[in-house]
């Protein structure tokens, strides 16, 4: 089970880290600190939908990997217990245990995509408020406790890099994870209420989502390989966006 890799990879992990906040069913949310531990940080945060756990793994493998420049901290596993109900009960689900779609539960524009319910079920469902759930306020309060320079979300699938939320974002950050991945840098409408969009539009920092992996591949993908093309997205990111 990738919580159980997350946990086992948190526990033997020497650098800095600390547990986050508890999912609703009472599983850790682990963060793990790379690079120097001075100057600005970054945040990046992984498998925040159920079905996306693969990214987790490329969590671990960014950790492994280390930075070449740089610092900050990463979320390997967002929501731990969506990711248990896919691997275990549901492979397509994309929510928290409680039927809420995390990226849909921030305080940005919150209720107002296209495609938002307030049926709980596996995804769209914004829930009962902004950061109603305790993944999402775990999430919030690290974040403006860490007051990351920029932070970025691995998702999965696509292959395309989203970094605009109501006319604004920074596109020079945008082009150089282009740059290393290959994947084309879009606008997308109708969306609102993710983690993405609460960073640019209340803390008014730089924030990027990738769509890892083809979209010729089903949920949930499975093989790390899928994904190489974010392998070392990371590195390449933070050494080249503060020049």
């Amino acid at each position: 089970m990738i919580y159980d890799e997350v946990k086992a990879f948190y526990q033997s992990y020497g650098g800095k880290k600390c547990v986050i906040g508890y999912s609703f069913c009472g599983r850790e949310i682990f963060a793990m600190h790379a690079g120097a531990v001075t100057g600005r940080q970054f945040i990046a945060v992984y498998a925040v939908h159920g079905r996306e756990w693969i990214t987790a793994r490329l969590a671990l493998k960014h950790l492994k990997m280390g930075l070449k420049s740089g610092g900050g901290w990463i979320i390997p596993l967002l929501n731990p217990d969506g990711a248990v109900i896919s691997q275990t009960r549901s492979p397509l689900w994309k929510a928290n245990a409680r039927g809420v779609d995390l990226n849909c539960n921030f305080d940005a524009c919150w209720g107002e995509g296209r495609l938002n319910t307030r049926t709980r079920g596996s995804e769209n469902c914004i829930g009962d408020k902004p950061f109603s759930e305790p993944e999402t306020l775990a999430l919030k309060n690290f974040t403006l406790k860490i007051r990351p320079y920029v932070t970025l979300s691995f998702h999965t699938k696509g292959e395309e890099i989203y970094y605009e939320f109501c006319g604004k974002g920074d596109m020079r950050g945008a082009e150089i994870l282009s740059k290393t991945t290959g994947y084309k840098v879009k606008k997308i409408y109708g969306s609102a209420g993710g983690y993405k969009d609460w960073c640019i539009r209340k803390l008014c920092i730089p924030a990027y989502t990738l769509e890892c992996g083809s979209d010729n591949l089903r949920h949930p993908i499975s093989k790390l390989k899928e994904l190489k093309k974010c392998k070392y997205v990371l590195s390449f990111f933070i050494a080249n966006y503060g020049k």
